[in-house]
């Protein structure tokens, strides 16, 4: 049996987190076990985890060994949750670990005892069964931690790029750009030529910005905040955001901005506003508010979401295979992910644990070992 953290949100508003034990199936042929040993709490998995759910209500009860997390969804979000109520549901899209056991065929043959990534669901488990060609086999000495965020972080940065180049822009901004990402990202620009505007909320955040090499970083609390993001629109020509918070004027402010800035440079007035397009790409909720914006910025412009997985079965097998060549060359620089604390299938049911992971807060980022303190 495989132990796995699942969530359920029920009809009447309660968020329930707890740990199941799930059968392993045999292998098929093309098949292998992975022994899961990192996997990360991005955002994306918190709000599989959490949901709606305000923890700040959070309480346990349960056992030591089976501890039961309970919390409420407010009234106001519950309809967000319609689609899964009642319906336990594993967490953790990505992670790694070594494969334990092996089909019959070659390609699953070849992985077994190898140290592996993968993506599909349910990683927050003990052990995960993946079709042989869906795992991504990791270079010689490569630990599970080092290769637990192959996927969701590292192809969303690469993907930000494919997006710029697809849509003719030829430089971008970044918001929350502290983030794990976000430092993909800059490295990302940095090596391939592009100029990239960051925007961050706070003064450590810009100084460990600068500290990788960010040129462009504009602090969203500074009272110059909108001066300061025009001047380096100007000096880059973005015309192209990607914003990880959703709510708030933020998305509007760069679209403003960027106006601001193309007409600075303007060779005649056009009462419709600049006819180049500007975008916004909406990738994440960090503020859950309605998104607010003034039209400020003409008629050529943008604001949608973005997903990853859209948008790798847009770029269509062949690119998609580039991209994740390019994280594994370079899965110990470019790629690096690094963690604050690892913690147990137990430990990510403590309160104190979840007010920390839960804040999604810049430098505390957890790793996840579902087979951390249980023996082999």
């Amino acid at each position: 049996m495989a132990l796995q953290l699942r969530s359920l949100v029920r009809s009447n508003g309660e968020l329930e987190l707890s740990l199941h034990d799930e059968p392993i199936p045999e292998p098929k042929p093309d098949e292998v076990i992975v022994r899961v040993e990192a996997s990360p709490l991005n955002p994306s998995d918190l709000g599989l985890l959490f949901g709606a759910a305000d923890m700040s209500t959070a309480k346990v009860s349960g056992t030591a060994d089976r501890p039961v997390v309970t919390a409420i969804v407010p009234e106001r979000a519950r309809p967000s949750m319609a689609g899964r109520l009642d319906q336990s549901m594993p967490v953790g899209n990505e992670g790694a670990g070594v494969v334990v056991k092996a089909g019959s065929s070659p390609t699953a043959q070849a992985l077994l005892g190898k140290t592996v990534a993968a993506i599909g669901g349910a990683m927050y488990s003990q052990y995960r069964v993946f079709p042989a060609a869906q795992c991504l086999e990791l270079p010689a000495g490569t630990t599970p931690a080092e290769g637990a965020s192959c996927f969701v972080n590292p192809l969303t940065s690469l993907s930000m790029v494919e997006t710029m180049r697809l849509e003719g822009h030829k430089a971008l901004v970044h918001t929350a750009a502290a983030s794990n990402l976000g430092q993909m990202l800059n490295k990302i620009c940095q090596k391939d030529g592009i100029d990239l505007v960051n925007i961050v909320r706070k003064p450590e955040q810009e100084a460990l910005l600068r500290g990788i090499g960010a040129k462009y970083v504009c602090n969203a609390t500074s009272p110059t905040f909108l001066e300061d993001l025009t001047q380096a629109l100007v000096d880059t020509g973005a015309t192209l955001a990607f914003d990880a918070t959703g709510g708030g004027k933020l998305a509007g402010q760069i679209l403003g901005c960027m106006e601001a800035a193309l007409n600075r440079t303007a060779k005649e007035y056009s009462r419709y506003g600049s006819t180049t397009h500007k975008q916004v790409y909406i990738y994440g909720g960090l503020d859950r508010g309605p998104t607010e914006f003034v039209r400020n910025f003409g008629m050529a412009w943008g604001m949608g979401g973005w997903l990853l997985f859209p948008f790798l079965q847009k770029l269509g097998a062949e690119g998609t295979q580039r991209l994740k060549a390019r994280v594994v060359a370079e899965l110990k620089t470019t790629f690096a992910s690094h963690y604050t604390r690892e913690i147990s299938l137990l430990e990510a049911l403590q309160l104190d644990a979840i007010g920390v992971y839960g804040k999604q807060a810049t430098g505390e980022k957890f790793l996840l070992n579902p087979n951390k303190g249980i023996a082999a």
